[in-house]
């Protein structure tokens, strides 16, 4: 092997190991119709979401306030509430079977509770922060904040595989809330507008949405802090979304944006 080929393959195997290189497509770009406007507590720091069998589940965060609801959707009335412990910070919230599952932030502990009455049904542990929750039926899907999404056993919570969340531009992070639609994962970004629709095998973000505006001027008040929480009826095709301390909570339909 003579000098130059050497020197060429030192310089190749340098530029591979310095320069990222990130698969997949450029993601499509959506924005987005309202469709209905419902009442949502101003009160409520909404860190999980779920549409359930006609109501929403709705967990909700900071310390001595965290709670779990279950919501009328046509008027936003709480139907059943429970309170956290006040050393536990609410995060995701998502429904498996008979229980309702839910995490919290930096206390590496988790939740089960019996959907019907919300007694607690046991605890569980996990080694990183909670953000968001979600389930494809077999699996939980589990956001902790990073760029990293983790699938966990739904009986034992154990890691059973992950993906590394990316674009065309780089790793995404800040991952929150999350919802399981139609085989792909959306997820918050904190502390954005955007919603990244994820294909859950590659971890490839195939589309962003922008719900910029989607809050009025006159809506917001110090309050008011970032957009999180996605819920969806499959049966009925709807999409909601909400956000922390948000006056209202939309129904949607995604508008896909003219290239």
């Amino acid at each position: 092997m003579n000098y130059l080929t050497k020197l060429a393959i030192t310089l190749f195997l340098y530029l591979a190991f310095q320069t990222p290189c990130f698969a997949g497509d450029k993601p499509e770009m959506f924005s987005y119709r309202i469709k209905n406007i419902y009442q949502h507590d101003v009160d409520a720091y909404t860190q999980g979401l779920v549409y359930d069998n006609g109501v929403l589940y709705e967990g909700t965060g900071l310390n001595e306030k965290s709670t779990l609801r279950m919501v009328e959707l046509e008027s936003g009335t709480v139907l059943q509430y429970h309170e956290l412990a006040p050393e536990y910070f609410g995060e995701g919230v998502t429904i498996f079977g008979d229980r309702i599952i839910q995490l919290t932030w930096k206390a590496n502990t988790g939740f089960y509770y019996d959907k019907a009455s919300f007694i607690l049904i046991e605890q569980f542990f996990y080694p990183t922060e909670g953000w968001g929750l979600t389930t494809d039926g077999k699996r939980l899907i589990m956001s902790d904040g990073s760029d990293v999404i983790r699938f966990l056993h739904p009986e034992t919570f154990e890691e059973m595989s992950n993906i590394n969340i990316s674009d065309d531009k780089g790793p995404v992070s800040k991952l929150n809330e999350l919802e399981y639609i139609n085989g792909e994962i959306y997820a918050n970004v904190w502390p954005t507008d955007r919603i990244a629709k994820i294909n859950p095998l590659t971890g490839n973000v195939t589309a962003w949405i922008d719900l910029s505006g989607l809050l009025k001027p006159e809506d917001r008040s110090e309050r008011i802090d970032a957009l999180n929480g996605i819920a969806y009826d499959a049966q009925n095709n709807r999409l909601f979304v909400t956000g922390k301390h948000w006056p209202k909570l939309f129904e949607i339909e995604l508008v896909k944006e003219s290239e």
